[in-house]
């Protein structure tokens, strides 16, 4: 009766068994489970990449990212006005507003130092360094670096050689222009020898012309390309002689732009030599700051707005007030007069 019992009940046991057993592989092979495996895998195996990890030191909380906070925040348009005027010889420059000096006497302090006693160059550069707001007459515009050239009313020895090349009609004009400094004058007979290849005019720095010899120009205007001679450019004019004596004994120089503070610019250029009195030193400023004040946009507010005199090896900066030359604001008829033009078009040399 017991084995009866226990064999149907195996039986029953086994049939149940059957049948279920087919459901179940039918689950085990069925393509979205196999793909549902596949992607879990898969995710495992991506969490076994070992990613590397750059050590940092240990930073303050108070100090993470303050470098890039200091870079991003400084201005360069250094005012002082608001620290107080030094009552002693001696003081902590920081703490205190620069003294403004004139012209003539910060001539004479590089002088002084420059003595034989000291430096022992009594023959330095005097270089002017003029910082600039460099912001257009629209909104969110700025001026791009520029060059000028600008003639100085009293020469001064340089360190450079200057090669001019004119073009002019007439041999009283070719007398003028070589008179004045120029490297080669001539007309017709000097193009035909730049046709020929005996003349080459790469080998000059500038190239400047007077207007009646304009039109016999064109056969090489293909060799100048760009050095072409043009009124936009100060290339040409009727006056060659003074045309001549700026290119030769003028100052060429080039504002920046600073890179990171887009409202900034700057130039240092050689004013004078410190041999010379102090009063042409002063005239030679005079003349490059109206120079630079004429490439300013016509907006408000200011365009200079420091500028410091320096007389290399030393590294003494004295500051100058530029303001005794050249106004601050523009008047209100040239604002008027202005167009939507958003820069200025700088002369370049």
């Amino acid at each position: 009766m017991a084995g009866t019992l226990f064999r149907s009940m195996f039986t029953n046991t086994l049939s149940l068994y059957k049948c279920n057993s087919t459901n179940v592989r039918s689950l085990h092979t069925a393509t979205v489970s196999y793909a549902a495996r596949k992607g879990t895998r898969a995710k495992a195996r991506a969490k076994k990449v070992k990613v590397e990890v750059t050590k940092v030191g240990f930073i303050p909380h108070n100090q993470r990212g303050k470098d890039k906070i200091s870079k991003a925040t400084i201005n360069k348009h250094l005012d002082d006005t608001f620290k107080p005027l030094a009552k002693d010889d001696v003081y902590p420059l920081k703490y205190y507003s620069w003294i403004v000096y004139t012209a003539e006497d910060a001539v004479k302090a590089h002088q002084q130092t420059h003595h034989p006693s000291m430096y022992n160059v009594p023959d330095a550069y005097v270089i002017a360094r003029v910082e600039m707001n460099m912001q257009a007459a629209k909104k969110n515009r700025f001026m791009d670096s520029f060059s000028r050239l600008s003639l100085l009313p009293h020469p001064f020895p340089r360190e450079e050689e200057r090669t001019i090349l004119a073009f002019c009609k007439g041999s009283e004009l070719i007398k003028e222009a070589m008179d004045a400094g120029a490297t080669t004058a001539g007309g017709t007979d000097l193009i035909k020898k730049i046709q020929d290849g005996q003349i080459k005019i790469g080998d000059y720095e500038y190239v400047v012309a007077h207007p009646n010899i304009l039109t016999e120009l064109v056969p090489i205007r293909g060799l100048m390309k760009r050095r072409f001679p043009n009124v936009r450019s100060g290339t040409l004019e009727p006056n060659l002689k003074d045309l001549v004596k700026k290119f030769s004994g003028g100052v060429q120089y080039r504002v920046l732009k600073d890179e990171h503070q887009e409202n900034f610019g700057f130039v240092e250029v050689p004013i004078g030599r410190l041999n010379m009195e102090p009063e042409q030193v002063a005239e030679n400023i005079k003349a490059f700051l109206k120079d630079l004040q004429s490439a300013r946009p016509k907006r408000d507010g200011l365009f200079i707005t420091r500028c410091l005199i320096l007389s290399p090896p030393s590294p003494e900066k004295l500051k100058i007030d530029p303001f005794v030359y050249v106004d601050k604001t523009l008047s209100k008829e040239v604002r008027e007069d202005s167009d939507d033009e958003g820069d200025v078009v700088a002369a370049t040399a």
